[in-house]
């Protein structure tokens, strides 16, 4: 798994994007963001241990590291990091207790439905639902889906 990228104005506003990218000459506030990406990945209780998270509101770049149980996990750390508003890479060095294939990955645009995505890679629009199972708990709601947001897509 290697460096993904992001787009940096779309996803959740943990911190102000302001201030993101006033954090490029503080450290504090670098670490206060680093922080708040910590904190929401804690949240969505993905089972994952000594999570350190590093921000660098100059080039709005995550580096994650820490000890995922699966590589599910691993790839919902990474979803996690960078569907953050400010948030333009993610470079995620976690170790994987159990690994398994890696998914794939879909950036939504505009006009996207989970049955079209499902559609695009299973050939199958029903199977939507595999796709919103696999970026639980950051989806609440398989029609909540926006313009810019990265999903995993499991292998089948």
């Amino acid at each position: 798994m290697g460096l993904f990228s992001f787009i940096k104005e779309a996803g959740e506003k943990l911190f102000g994007g302001s201030s993101a990218q006033a954090a490029a000459p503080s450290e504090d506030l670098n670490a206060k963001a680093a922080s708040a990406i910590a904190t929401y990945i804690g949240a969505q209780n993905l089972g994952v241990s000594d999570v350190n998270v590093k921000f660098d509101g100059a080039s709005g770049a995550v580096t994650v590291t820490g000890v995922a149980p699966t590589q599910s996990a691993k790839e919902k750390v990474t979803l996690c990091c960078g569907n953050v508003a400010s948030v333009q890479s993610v470079d995620n060095q976690m170790s994987v207790t159990n690994p398994e294939p890696e998914a794939q990955y879909h950036d939504v645009v505009r006009g996207d439905t989970l049955s079209a995505i499902s559609k695009k890679y299973y050939g199958d629009a029903n199977k939507y639902n595999v796709i919103f199972e696999a970026n639980k708990p950051m989806l609440s709601d398989p029609n909540k889906i926006y313009p810019g947001q990265k999903l995993r897509i499991p292998a089948q």
